[in-house]
């Protein structure tokens, strides 16, 4: 199990990362913790446990591959609130919930809230291993997804505000003959500034140009 799991991470682990995942635990139950923080250890994950949210918020320092593993009732701020605060402060680190009660209403509260999955304790080794591999996987995909939007916005950044107004109309379905005449220019200034757009948003291809417009969110 151990060599299959961290060789699944290696696969999701972005290419220009040479990191191992960081689990962080954040639960009240000492034995718990020590538990998984051997368990996951164990199977080569880098753990850092934390008895309150409180605790967690204190120390926390974004670190890319990870997720967390949180309890829902907790004295003080409760999982279900760090999970609030932890998105009002845009960190998007996915969430795997644990509860002993199975309470159905915090249940769906955490899944609309963007957590992967909550689990009711005891979780099986197995489960919680796959939830984790998900979670490392869907943290990587994300931040992939952010790169490249910082990339796209780069070279959106390039570009003149009438090329930003022409590839606005290209990614809306307008030919280069329907945009000449909106913008009454000629069919061929249209070709110009559409090669241009190419090249300045690195894309070789319409399909290509409308993701990065996509990223932009230009659609």
């Amino acid at each position: 199990m151990k060599r299959g799991i961290m060789a699944l991470m290696q696969e999701q682990t972005l290419p220009t990362q040479d990191e191992t995942p960081t689990i962080y635990i954040v639960d009240d139950d000492a034995q718990l913790c020590a538990s998984l923080t051997l368990l996951l250890e164990a199977h080569g994950f880098r753990v850092h446990a934390y008895p309150s949210a409180e605790a967690f918020l204190d120390a926390y320092r974004p670190v890319r591959p990870g997720c967390i593993i949180l309890d829902v009732g907790m004295p003080g701020m409760d999982g279900l609130t760090l999970q609030n605060t932890l998105a009002a402060r845009g960190v998007n680190l996915p969430i795997i919930f644990l509860t002993g009660e199975g309470d159905v209403p915090e249940a769906v509260e955490a899944i609309k809230g963007g957590a992967l999955d909550f689990l009711r304790k005891p979780v099986s080794t197995d489960k919680l291993l796959e939830e984790i591999a998900a979670a490392i996987r869907h943290d990587a995909e994300r931040h992939q997804e952010d790169e490249r939007k910082e990339q796209a916005l780069e070279c959106l950044s390039r570009l003149t505000k009438r090329e930003r107004e022409i590839l606005t109309l290209l990614v809306s379905g307008l030919s280069n003959k329907k945009i000449g005449q909106k913008l009454e220019i000629s069919h061929r200034t249209v070709e110009v500034h559409r090669s241009r757009i190419m090249e300045k948003m690195k894309a070789s291809s319409l399909p290509e140009l409308i993701e990065s417009a996509r990223l932009c969110d230009l659609l």
